[in-house]
């Protein structure tokens, strides 16, 4: 299912503009998630501190961390895979949220745990715009053939 070889964790190597194409119509473009950086072994996305990602007291919501994780994740996982025939489904997911978080823009890295088999496990590093640790998640979803909730 997977494609460890060349180096790289990629089945097809993403590019920054189909990943923020797939991103439309969707939770991550409402709430202004940015793919900015693919390379081998890890996935990067930018998520704005805004009044659509703030929780009443002026942080940035827990939930918005935990939505920043499950995109990266789930993303990742498409692309491990052979899309044409399966997608990932998210089925568990935690954060543990570690400063609070403002104002600009927290960056999400998300690298592989466990990308074997239909059981894929994600580690979500969050960051705020000083490179400091804001938030660690971590996301597992399985892989199950596309044909059984995509109808063409």
């Amino acid at each position: 299912m997977s494609n460890t070889s060349n180096n790289t964790i990629w089945y097809k190597k993403p590019n920054i503009t189909e990943l923020n194409n797939l991103n439309k119509k969707s939770l991550g473009e409402n709430l202004g998630i940015e793919f900015c950086e693919v390379a081998n072994d890890y996935l990067i996305a930018t998520m704005p501190v805004n009044e659509k990602t703030k929780q009443p007291f002026g942080l940035l919501h827990g939930g918005a961390n935990v939505a920043l994780a499950e995109t990266l994740g789930s993303v990742a996982s498409l692309y491990v895979i052979d899309s044409s025939i399966y997608i990932a489904v998210g089925i568990e997911i935690n954060a543990n949220h570690i400063k609070a978080v403002l104002n600009g823009k927290v960056k999400g890295v998300c690298t592989p745990i466990n990308i074997a088999g239909r059981n894929h496990i994600w580690d979500i590093k969050i960051y705020n715009d000083a490179n400091e640790l804001t938030c660690i998640s971590r996301f597992t979803c399985t892989i199950v053939l596309k044909s059984k909730f995509i109808k063409k």
